[in-house]
C-alpha cells in the first residue's frame, strides 16, 4: 500500500521498475484513488463549494468561470449548486456542501440573511462572499460598490442634460444590491438638485420580463420620463424593447442605462451604454482570496476583508444628449 501510494503522489523514491510495475496493475485494474479516504488522511477534500442563486443569469455564470479557472490553477475542485434565489434551498445547499467537508464555502451574489449568517457561523471553513456582502460586513467579500455604480449611471444621464429620470430597481431589500443601487440613484438625483419622483421609481426582479412590464408603467405617465435608469441590464433590455413595441425610438425618444455589462447588452440594438461590473475578476479575486484563508496565507478568516473592484462606464448607443 505504501508503494503505491508513493507512486500515486509522484514520489521520487521510488525505483523505475517498480514505479512500471505499479503503473501497469493501476491500468489493468483500472484503479482511481479513493478521495474520500485521502481526505481522512490529509483532512483536505481539495474541494470548494459554490453556491449559485440562478445559473440562468449569465452575470453568475461569468462569475463562475473566474472562480473556476483560479481553482484550477490552485488545483481544487468545484462543486456548484444552484439555489434558485430561494433562502430556504440556500440554507439547505450551504449545510451540504459543510457536510461534504468541503474545504472553503463561496456564496454567490443574494440577500445574506441572518439565517446565512448563522449557518456560516457553524462552519469551520473559510467563507467568502462573492458579488455581495453581508450588512454588516462581517465576512470576507469580493465585491464592487454598487451605489457608486449606480451614482455614476444617473449621473452620466444628468450630464447628458437629463432631468426627468425613472429608475426600474432591484428590490429594496437586498442591502449589496438593490438597495445599494436605489441609494445611487436618489444620491445622484440630490447631487443635481433634481427632485425625486415617485411614481419615476419601479420595483423590478432583476429580469428581463420586468424590465418588460415596468417600462409600461412609465409610458402611461402624462409626464413621461426622458431617461430610464435600470438596476440591471436584463431590466434596461426589457425596457428598450417595451419603448420599441410602443414605437419609441432608443435614444433619441428615451435613452437608458444600466449596470453589469453582460454579453447581450453588446449584442441588443442600439448597444446598451452600462456600467460594468467586473463579473470574472469578481469570481477570480474571491477564489483566491478564498485559497489565501485555506491555507493560511494571509489574516484569520475572523479578521475579515472586504475588497471593493473598480467598474466603469461602458459608452455605447442608448443615452442621447438632450
Amino acid at each position: 500500500m505504501a508503494t503505491v501510494s508513493r507512486v500515486v503522489n509522484n514520489n521520487p523514491n521510488v525505483k523505475p521498475q517498480t514505479r512500471k510495475k505499479v503503473f501497469e496493475a493501476i491500468e489493468r485494474l483500472g484503479y482511481r484513488p479513493n478521495a474520500v479516504a485521502r481526505g481522512l488522511a490529509s483532512k483536505k477534500t481539495t474541494t470548494v463549494g459554490v453556491v449559485i442563486p440562478d445559473i440562468s443569469n449569465s452575470i453568475f455564470s461569468e462569475v463562475a468561470r473566474g472562480i473556476e479557472d483560479i481553482a484550477n490553477m490552485y488545483h481544487y475542485n468545484i462543486i456548484l449548486c444552484n439555489a434558485d434565489k430561494k433562502k430556504e434551498k440556500e440554507i439547505r445547499v450551504i449545510n451540504t456542501l459543510l457536510e461534504k467537508q468541503v474545504d472553503g464555502l463561496l456564496f454567490m451574489g443574494g440577500v445574506v440573511t441572518d439565517e446565512h449568517i448563522q449557518a456560516f457561523k457553524t462552519s469551520a471553513v473559510p467563507i467568502v462572499l462573492c458579488a455581495t456582502t453581508d450588512e454588516n460586513n462581517t465576512i470576507a467579500s469580493v465585491d464592487i460598490d454598487h451605489e457608486k455604480a449606480a451614482f455614476d449611471a444617473v449621473n452620466h444621464l444628468i450630464a447628458n442634460g437629463h432631468r426627468d429620470i425613472a429608475m426600474i430597481s432591484g428590490t429594496l431589500q437586498d442591502p449589496a444590491n438593490g438597495f445599494a443601487r436605489y441609494q445611487g440613484y436618489k444620491k445622484a438625483l440630490e447631487a443635481a438638485g433634481i427632485p425625486l419622483r415617485e411614481e419615476y421609481v419601479r420595483i423590478g426582479n432583476y429580469r428581463y420580463e420586468s424590465g418588460l412590464e415596468v417600462t409600461k408603467h412609465f409610458l402611461e405617465l402624462s409626464e413621461r420620463p426622458t431617461a430610464i435608469f435600470a438596476a440591471t441590464d436584463e431590466m434596461a433590455i426589457g425596457a428598450i424593447h417595451t419603448l420599441q413595441d410602443n414605437g419609441l425610438k432608443v435614444p433619441e425618444d428615451m435613452s437608458v442605462i444600466s449596470v453589469d455589462n453582460i454579453r447581450m447588452a453588446s449584442m441588443v440594438r442600439p448597444q446598451l451604454t452600462t456600467v460594468a461590473m467586473p463579473m470574472y475578476d469578481i469570481g477570480a479575486v474571491a477564489m483566491r482570496l478564498l485559497t489565501k484563508l485555506m491555507n493560511k496565507e494571509t489574516k484569520d478568516a475572523s479578521e475579515q476583508m472586504q475588497v471593493i473592484l473598480p467598474h466603469e462606464v461602458i459608452h455605447r448607443n442608448s443615452v442621447a444628449h438632450r
